[in-house]
């Protein structure tokens, strides 16, 4: 190959640094927030898809949460416990695994932000419209939310992944615990200024439609509740807190990888920041949902009661 289109085929991923003393126990944690994280976003998705009870558009439109929060926990961390035992000189993964591996990682962490954005929608509409809730929210309409929330970010990403690809390396070594376009762009010499303002324009904009669309729909929430009753105003803050804290905790994991990419004498924390976007949310959205939703807590306790029944 010419120098200009010369690219490495393995890579090696310098991924977290972990002594020898301590592999052990970061493998033991790891793996248990990780079978929790598939145990408990599993187990959420089998009581919605069981129980016909919870049937309703703000819980269908839920379940898309747990299945992207399994896919994105197994997307990243499988790779990283694999890796633990390994020496830094001993990780290595192919070029177009990486690639496969950053253009999921991104994808999924936009298609997160727009699960919760119809999920507003949804707050939105059975707050501010309940008369017409049932007809705005059809099975057709949470159908096509649900495509929307997962397609969406498909084509943005993917011209984004293109471009960097498209680059020569001149180093083949990721920094990060595991691949992503700011990763993949920075093994090459050339000019990445096109790159970086690309990646930084995509990223604002999307974070800004994020933010914009959440915080349009809880605007309109509060003015119906300032001019609702006292029972009104506890039933919207229950049922929209939930939501809303889980969007922070995304929202803060997030802006936090983001930025610290951006400063590389903090590169461990970097790292940190960037496997912790992919494990607290995941494992605290269950919890959040599980703890705050009445009707998935009665349907669980009935299921539970339901075994203790066959079983005696």
């Amino acid at each position: 190959m010419e120098n200009g289109t010369y690219r490495n085929q393995v890579l090696r991923i310098e991924g977290l640094r972990v002594t020898h003393q301590s592999a052990y126990p970061v493998f033991i944690l790891l793996f248990l927030v990780y079978l929790f994280i598939m145990l408990s976003n599993l187990g959420l998705i089998v009581l919605i898809s069981m129980e016909k009870v919870l049937h309703k558009p703000m819980n269908l439109l839920f379940l898309n949460l747990p299945l992207s929060d399994l896919i994105s926990a197994s997307a990243v961390v499988p790779g990283l416990l694999k890796d633990i035992f390994k020496d830094e000189s001993e990780r290595y993964i192919s070029y177009a695994a990486c690639v496969i591996q950053a253009y999921g990682v991104h994808t999924l962490s936009a298609t997160a932000h727009t699960i919760l954005m119809i999920m507003a929608f949804d707050r939105y509409v059975a707050i501010c419209n309940p008369l017409r809730y049932n007809t705005i929210m059809t099975s057709k309409m949470v159908v096509k939310l649900s495509a929307l929330a997962w397609t969406l970010p498909i084509v943005p990403i993917g011209i984004i992944l293109a471009l960097t690809i498209k680059l020569s390396h001149c180093s083949s070594t990721i920094s990060n615990p595991f691949c992503d376009n700011p990763s993949l762009f920075k093994l090459s010499c050339e000019n990445l200024f096109v790159n970086q303002v690309l990646g930084l324009i995509c990223s604002s904009l999307f974070w800004v439609i994020s933010i914009s669309c959440i915080s349009f729909a809880y605007i309109k929430i509060a003015v119906v509740c300032l001019k609702s009753n006292s029972a009104m105003k506890s039933k919207a803050v229950k049922t929209c807190s939930t939501h809303l804290i889980v969007y922070i905790i995304l929202l803060g994991s997030g802006l936090s990888a983001i930025i610290l990419h951006r400063f590389p004498y903090y590169l461990e924390l970097e790292k940190l920041a960037g496997v912790l976007f992919f494990v607290i949310p995941t494992s605290l959205n269950p919890i959040i949902y599980g703890l705050q939703s009445k009707e998935i807590r009665h349907s669980f306790k009935h299921i539970l009661q339901k075994r203790k029944l066959m079983s005696e």
